[in-house]
């Protein structure tokens, strides 16, 4: 499961903190290197992974542990809230009247994204409805009406249809009495103009209270570009990263979290009041390396911001 590799590298060297009141920097260097590790093999971009090195190693060395916690407890608990500073708070949408846009690339999950959202909704009180305005990739109707049958839940869409904004106005109509309506839209195997201009067209007509991107787990560090330019054309308040429980390295659900440093916000009034809070991922996959090479882009980092062009050799 998420963070499973991460939690086994770092329990052999945590435990050899037991008994201790205090730590050194030996310790704390062993425990950074085991992150580092790990966040890097995951392909997490190597300036997010100094900037948590750093302040993990700051808050253990400077940091004085609470009266009757242990070195262990208390260097566990900063890695912890610097990994969930990285990585991104969990926060639940709102149980009410609401229209969601989901919005990605082709085959990162969106449409059973959609059925999943609906049926956690529907088991929740409400009732919602998917609204597939895939006009694009062959089976998306029929994929999207069967998953949303199974949970049992309101569909709508058009196969015969050309035009993904008649779908989406036609759709809200249709589903008039919904409490909570997800638009499911296109994607294209690329970030392409005219997958940019249809979204675009599509969030003008649904005027969504919330616009999610959805992320394959696999994508690493290919999720920042993506970030931004959806951010840039929609305004994305969330990140929904799927296919967590594969093999899939997982780094990019480090970069979908970092929404304020991605993120060029585009203001949008509508969008400034507290309910609009992003919707984040369980946590992040990170398979643990198996070689010390990592280890030699971060001496390499450090040697470029201390001004040595040798690369620190």
């Amino acid at each position: 499961m998420v963070l499973d590799d991460l939690g086994t590298s770092l329990r052999s060297s945590l435990d050899k903190l037991q008994g201790k009141s205090r730590i050194d920097e030996d310790d704390v260097e062993e425990i950074v290197k085991e992150i580092q590790r790990s966040l890097l093999s995951a392909d997490v971009d190597v300036s997010l992974v100094m900037e948590l090195s750093d302040a993990i190693e700051t808050r253990a060395l400077e940091e004085e542990p609470p009266g009757g916690t242990t070195a262990r407890d208390h260097v566990l608990k900063i890695v912890y809230e610097e990994m969930v500073d990285l990585v991104g708070d969990s926060t639940e949408l709102p149980l009410e009247d609401q229209t969601i846009l989901l919005a990605g690339l082709q085959g990162s999950g969106k449409t059973t994204s959609a059925a999943k959202m609906a049926w956690w909704f529907s088991k929740k009180g409400l009732r919602p409805a998917v609204i597939q305005t895939d006009t694009f990739r062959p089976g998306a109707y029929d994929q999207a009406k069967q998953m949303c049958e199974r949970a049992e839940v309101d569909f709508y869409g058009d196969p015969d249809a050309d035009s993904p904004v008649q779908i989406a106005r036609e759709g809200l109509e249709a589903t008039a009495d919904a409490d909570v309506h997800i638009v499911d839209t296109a994607g294209r195997h690329a970030l392409e103009d005219d997958l940019i201009d249809e979204i675009e067209e599509i969030e003008g007509v649904v005027d969504p209270d919330r616009s999610l991107l959805v992320l394959d787990a696999a994508i690493g560090q290919g999720a920042k570009e993506q970030a931004r330019q959806f951010e840039a054309s929609i305004g994305i308040e969330g990140v929904v990263i799927t296919k967590l429980d594969g093999t899939a390295k997982g780094g990019g659900r480090a970069h979908g979290g970092q929404r304020d440093r991605l993120f060029h916000r585009v203001p949008r009034d509508r969008r400034d009041g507290p309910g609009h809070r992003a919707l984040r991922a369980l946590g992040v996959h990170l398979a643990a390396a198996r070689d010390g090479r990592p280890q030699a882009a971060l001496r390499a980092r450090r040697a470029r911001d201390a001004g040595d062009p040798g690369g620190g050799r």
